[in-house]
């Protein structure tokens, strides 16, 4: 049996059920760590499939298995996330949102469903491939620590250990019927950032009484924006943004305090831990010389996100053998972050993205927003290149 025809004709003959299940998922999204009904409906469909699985995995993960008839003992991992975002989604859709502020604006819908559709074409294939697929349903990307790194504590990962991981994301840039790779450094590391200044209020007309929260923080925003351009390795990407500050003072009262929260991502390791101990040492001093006092949280979130590139290159020939060369692209570094980069420390990763951009349907938002949508022709390829992966994974030999 040729296995890219016999996929290829299973995605299709199963594309309805994929979009089916994508729509479910989507119609009824649950945030980070609260994925109950979703893990509960993920483990119906895998009863259904006769798979077997564990569940309650790092609370409400699950982890499924299928075993090839072949005598191959290789083990190979496929991951999805389940949760959503606290978003009202605003599509007019009959598939949108139940769950009135919740919203699967980030695709995990479109990766779960995908996954569930490679399990059924890798279970309709088992007589043709050895070696078994661990498959990973795992909830709270969108959410520090990240489920990534509970699953592993969880074990996960263990008995026998995978060869190798593959994750997808949707990537609404890149249209519907491409798939991209990048080798190497991928996405950044991220760190949430909760700065509080502290100073002395009063009235607005008299600020010699005062010790102004406000100026000091103003002073610490640029001061640490410098920091950052002038004392980073311009080779080395890093962003430091801050999205929040609250004074609740008014048009004349000088609050005691100001609060803000950032954050900050960079793609170099020693870097972010060295930028860590400038960033602290800088709003503290700064702070002090002007009177006031400053406390710096830093709040470590998922590591810098590394393809492993042998695997990598690997992946992108067979999706190039898969789709048509024309239709794999190369991904330029990306800032945002995920937490599949906890799987990369530990296996042999390769994290890719499936295009979902169709412009002449209108379907063109981007993640992490209300009108977030994909072109479901994307599913095809969702499950058919993952089980695809899976199973030229299985039988190389490196």
């Amino acid at each position: 049996m040729e296995l890219k025809s016999a996929i290829r004709e299973l995605a299709d003959q199963n594309h309805d059920l994929f979009v089916s299940m994508r729509r479910h998922l989507h119609a009824h999204p649950e945030l980070s760590f609260q994925e109950h009904l979703t893990a509960k409906w993920i483990a119906s469909q895998l009863s259904a499939m006769g798979i077997p699985f564990e569940q309650g995995v790092a609370g409400t993960g699950l982890v499924a298995k299928i075993e090839g008839s072949g005598t191959s003992g290789k083990t190979i991992a496929l991951r999805a996330d389940i949760d959503a975002l606290p978003i009202l989604e605003a599509n007019q859709v009959d598939y949108r949102s139940k769950n009135e502020g919740v919203m699967h604006a980030c695709g995990h819908d479109v990766h779960t469903s995908s996954l569930l559709g490679a399990a059924k074409i890798l279970l309709e294939l088992r007589p043709y491939y050895g070696g078994t697929v661990r498959l990973l349903f795992q909830p709270g990307e969108e959410k520090l620590p990240g489920g990534a790194s509970l699953m592993i504590k969880a074990g996960a990962l263990d008995q026998p250990r995978p060869q190798s991981i593959f994750g997808q994301h949707v990537m609404p840039q890149l249209p519907v019927g491409k798939v991209g790779f990048r080798s190497g450094r991928y996405m950044a590391s991220t760190d949430e950032l909760y700065l509080k200044i502290i100073g002395r209020g009063g009235h607005g007309a008299m600020p010699e009484q005062n010790i102004d929260p406000v100026m000091i923080s103003a002073h610490i925003l640029v001061g640490l924006q410098q920091l950052i351009s002038r004392m980073a390795n311009p080779k080395i990407p890093s962003v430091l943004s801050f999205g929040k500050v609250v004074a609740n003072g008014a048009t004349n009262i000088i609050p005691n305090e100001v609060w803000l929260e950032g954050t900050f991502r960079t793609m170099n390791e020693p870097w972010r831990n060295e930028a860590h101990e400038k960033m602290r040492k800088m709003v503290e001093l700064m702070a002090e010389s002007m009177g006031g006092r400053a406390e710096l949280e830093i709040r470590k979130g998922y590591p810098v996100l590394e393809n492993d590139p042998a695997l990598t290159k690997r992946a992108k020939h067979w999706a190039e053998d898969y789709l048509g060369k024309e239709q794999v692209v190369e991904l330029d570094l990306w800032m945002a972050a995920e937490d599949f980069a906890y799987y990369t420390q530990v296996l042999p990763g390769c994290f890719y993205r499936l295009g979902t951009r169709n412009e002449a349907k209108g379907i063109v938002a981007p993640v992490h927003t209300p009108n977030f949508d994909i072109d479901e022709e994307a599913l095809k390829i969702g499950a058919g290149l993952m089980a695809f992966l899976a199973l030229k994974e299985l039988e190389s030999s490196d």
